[in-house]
């Protein structure tokens, strides 16, 4: 909701710094539409630019502040998955037995390089 300071400030803003009715002489109906249009357009414009500079809340802010919120999948949690969801398909497809699945898995495991193994150890 809008408040009447800043109605005020608007118009003030507008007549005084933007030039509403006094940058243009015409009498036309549709230039003095097109001519408010414009001046109320640079308006718009300023109060956003001033609002990104100024303002906290900027878009930008709003995204990090959203991810913040959200918790991270660690890589070792998302490859943990990984594996999970291939042994489960494997199972599912009856391509290996439950006894096969479990080695291949930990072959798999075994020849995985060490920076991708180590994170894994520690989540076991």
């Amino acid at each position: 909701m809008v408040n009447a300071g800043a109605i005020e400030c608007f118009f003030k803003v507008t007549k005084s710094h933007l030039r509403l009715a006094k940058e243009f002489q015409c009498r036309s109906y549709d230039a003095l539409t097109a001519h408010t249009s414009i001046v109320f357009l640079r308006y718009m414009m300023l109060a956003v630019s001033s609002r990104e500079e100024e303002d906290p809340r900027t878009i930008g802010q709003l995204f990090f502040m959203c991810c913040d919120e959200i918790e991270d999948l660690r890589f070792s949690e998302a490859l943990l998955m990984i594996l999970d969801v291939l042994g489960s398909m494997l199972a599912e497809e009856h391509l290996l037995t439950d006894e096969q699945i479990q080695p291949f898995l930990d072959r798999l495991f075994d020849n995985l390089p060490e920076f991708l193994r180590k994170p894994l150890l520690s989540r076991g």
